[in-house]
């Protein structure tokens, strides 16, 4: 049923990898242990119930000799593939559009739809009202002082030590990062005479996001949700259904509520948008939600210049697929002196078989459209994620995340559930904050990641999305008691 696995032992010269990750950060104590460059072999899965294949012209990804856009692995000095990939959205290997043939059409026109509005003044400026007076942006670069001081203690520095500080998505209407994508997409959907707009959810953050957007742009709103998280993010649920929302109860997580939605947009192609929610699916979907999720690092340079007169030293963001982490990382990429940071979810632990850390365990293969890092077996079945941030359970990374650990360019870590809990409770209790669990993922790195920075690092953390969430998941756990 499935292709023979391709091996495809592509590598990055040590000299020009050592000078991808050189960085002006003193670095004290011993270096933290990254997620290796692995797995290159390649399995093709299928995705969506319907046998995949590329429709678009495809090099041969097995040639060392080939340019960037057919496989082989840029140098820092390819610029170009870092900020945007090639013409037909691949980054290095990974990407492309590997889709039914139904689907072309559609992709190719919303492909010209988003380079127009690119450079549309009217679009443009319609959004940043919105993100201005609907959303509430920009928002706060917060100096998280007890944790900042927290971690000197800690560490028992006798300097200043890092400073830390927080990109206040979770105060963006909507409690997340993901309305800064929805409100977008659904602009483009209006503009495209659709009727109906599908989305698929796994936290609800999306979801609820893309509801809210529907309803300020009077389209109507069906969002695919897989019943386990339904049943853990419940209050999302109501949400979705007080702005006006159709939620399906899919079996399964949402994985099976992406490929659902998928479905339901190629039933429906005339009529219905569907409103990717992550960095994922086929071109040009993975650089549209890039795109309009760059606000938050944007933001965070601007913000920082204002703040200490620079650039920040590390940028951290917790990674399931993608979106939060690509739009605080894509304003910096080219800025090789900041470190950027993901972290994945070990859920209770990567030897555990109940983890959503697709880049530590994970092979390139085909899946929702393109390829990518994914969890899967030999056979190339797609594995079930574990992590107790909900919005984090997908079985694979986005193409241009794939490419930042391919290259070098970005650092990938994992935390357990255990220790995204602990953050959440430390974040909650020193800041008066409460983050999402998947938010927490990033903030539970801290713990490694403080003790080897210099006295004076400047780190931005992406506070992704509010906690209220997650209340029911922390009670459970015995985690809302004093001395806990």
């Amino acid at each position: 049923m499935f292709p023979k696995k391709i091996s495809n032992n592509i590598s990055v010269p040590k000299k020009k990898r050592k000078n991808m990750l050189s960085t002006k950060i003193q670095i004290r104590g011993q270096p933290l242990h990254r997620i290796p460059k692995r797995n290159n072999r390649v399995i093709h899965s299928v995705a969506c119930g319907v046998s995949t294949k590329p429709l678009h012209r495809e090099s041969n990804v097995l040639s060392r000799m080939s340019g960037p856009s057919s496989g082989s692995v840029p140098t820092k000095s390819d610029k170009s593939h870092f900020l945007s990939g090639d013409v037909t959205g691949k980054f290095g290997r990974f990407g492309g559009k590997f889709v039914p043939e139904t689907l072309m059409s559609r992709l190719i026109e919303l492909e010209d739809e988003f380079h127009c509005i690119l450079s549309d003044h009217e679009f443009q400026e319609e959004l940043t009202i919105a993100l201005r007076d609907y959303v509430g942006r920009e928002t706060p670069l917060y100096f998280a002082g007890r944790l900042t001081e927290h971690y000197k203690n800690i560490s028992r520095t006798i300097g200043g030590g890092p400073e830390i500080y927080l990109k206040r998505e979770d105060l963006s209407h909507c409690g997340s990062h993901k309305i800064n994508n929805a409100l977008a997409q659904a602009m483009i959907a209006r503009r495209l005479g659709c009727s109906r707009v599908v989305a698929a959810t796994g936290a609800g953050q999306h979801g609820v996001a893309t509801a809210a957007a529907c309803a300020k742009l009077s389209l109507d709103c069906t969002v695919f949700m897989g019943a386990t998280d339904i049943e853990k993010q419940f209050s999302n649920v109501l949400s979705m259904k007080l702005l006006g929302a159709q939620v399906k109860s899919v079996e399964g997580t949402f994985k099976d509520a992406s490929s659902e939605a998928i479905r339901y947009w190629v039933e429906n192609l005339d009529s219905t948008y569907n409103l990717c929610g992550t960095v994922v699916g086929p071109h040009p979907c993975p650089i549209m939600v890039r795109e309009f999720q760059s606000v938050i690092g944007k933001e965070t340079r601007r913000q920082a210049k204002q703040l200490w007169g620079g650039k920040p030293d590390v940028l951290v963001a917790c990674l399931g697929s993608g979106s939060n982490a690509l739009g605080l990382f894509h304003e910096f990429v080219g800025d090789e002196d900041v470190r950027l940071v993901g972290v994945e979810a070990a859920g209770l632990g990567l030897d555990s078989g109940k983890h959503s850390a697709t880049l530590a365990i994970g092979h390139v293969g085909v899946y929702h459209g393109s390829m990518s890092y994914l969890m899967q077996d030999d056979q190339g079945q797609i594995l079930k994620p574990h992590s107790v941030g909900v919005g984090l359970e997908y079985p694979g990374v986005g193409p241009e995340i794939s490419f930042l650990k391919e290259s070098g360019r970005a650092e990938f870590y994992t935390a357990t559930d255990q220790e995204a809990i602990q953050a959440c409770m430390r974040l909650s209790r020193l800041e008066g904050i409460i983050p999402a669990l998947e938010t927490s993922h990033a903030l539970a790195f801290l713990d490694k990641l403080i003790p080897t920075l210099s006295d004076g690092a400047k780190v931005v953390v992406n506070c992704s999305g509010r906690g209220d969430k997650d209340l029911d998941t922390l009670i459970q756990r015995g985690m809302l008691f004093p001395n806990c």
